[in-house]
């Protein structure tokens, strides 16, 4: 997969920590839309350890290809060798380098967003990286910066330099977190300045914003993350606007993603899934008035099991 082959507006799943995993992009992949999937983070350190769980986060049925793996460390060798522990394992159609997650967890091991106070070492880490996997395609998330929102100014030069061949940049630094909003002018700024493709990402909520955002930054496509959990339709309604997606429709996807879920997870896994629960009964998710819909939810966030969500959802729909 190559990123200047992607027909143009590329649009692409943001990895998101504990939400893009496996059964979450083959329900988006069973709706459609999505040019490219991004899964979830996973530590370089891990890998090389040989961790069982993390290197089952990195797996995938077929159906979910293209999808691109993204990994995160501050080593520049361990790294390297991660990123050909997962090839090695399942193939995907790319490695990804998360520089740009802002959480202090991350960042006080000097990863994610750390990575942008010290341009060097990121030219060490995406050469070496890059060097392991050869024609792979290589890309790398960032934010506009560390405290400094033109600091990304530094960065593209060094990571189109070493070998990155598509960058997607967060509108906003890591020190406002998920505050404010997203700077879309300054990513205007980053595209007039790469020689790569360019995705915009931060505050494209709603598959109507997907135009404007484009039309202000002329990026090459967009990384849509939180708009998309609770919505997996996201990609689908971008570009069907004329489609609605009724409560019958959202219920029977809830049903088929829990299955997933727990397949994949095990039973206790209708534990995890109520993150996903929680985001497919927001307000501003679902479109329709639904009365006492926040007291359904908060019951619903706290199912122990499959068969009590299903009767959840089932009185939901009776009372409609």
């Amino acid at each position: 997969m190559k990123w200047t082959e992607i027909k143009k507006p590329i649009l692409g799943l943001a990895p998101m920590a504990d939400m893009t995993d496996s059964p979450f992009c083959r329900i988006m992949r069973e709706i459609g839309g999505a040019d490219v999937l991004f899964r979830e983070m996973v530590s370089s350190e891990a890998l090389v350890r040989n961790s069982e769980k993390t290197l089952k986060m990195t797996s995938f049925v077929e159906k979910e290809r293209p999808t691109v793996q993204q990994i995160f460390g501050s080593n520049p060798e361990v790294m390297a060798r991660a990123a050909r522990i997962i090839l090695d394992k399942y193939n995907p159609e790319g490695i990804d380098i998360n520089m740009g997650c802002p959480v202090y967890k991350m960042t006080s091991n000097f990863n994610g967003a750390a990575l942008m106070k010290d341009p060097e070492l990121i030219g060490k880490i995406v050469k070496a990286v890059k060097t392991e996997i050869g024609d792979v395609p290589l890309s790398a998330k960032i934010r506009l910066g560390w405290s400094d929102p033109d600091q990304f100014k530094k960065i593209i030069p060094v990571l189109e330099e070493n070998g990155v061949g598509l960058i997607s940049i967060h509108g906003r630094t890591k020190d406002q977190g998920y505050s404010g909003k997203s700077d879309w002018n300054r990513i205007a700024e980053a595209k007039k300045m790469t020689n790569v493709p360019l995705l915009a990402n931060g505050d494209i909520n709603t598959p109507e914003l997907v135009d404007e955002v484009l039309k202000i930054t002329k990026a090459d496509g967009v990384l849509i993350g939180r708009g998309a959990l609770g919505n997996p339709w996201f990609f689908y309604q971008y570009k069907n606007p004329e489609k609605n997606i009724t409560l019958e429709d959202r219920i029977k996807m809830i049903k088929k993603h829990a299955k997933l879920h727990i397949d994949f997870y095990g039973e206790r896994g209708i534990v995890t899934f109520r993150k996903h629960l929680a985001w497919y009964f927001k307000v501003d998710k679902i479109g329709e008035n639904i009365p006492k819909i926040k007291e359904f939810r908060s019951k619903l966030v706290r199912v122990e099991s499959l068969v009590e969500m299903e009767e959840y959802l089932s009185i939901l729909l009776h009372k409609k």
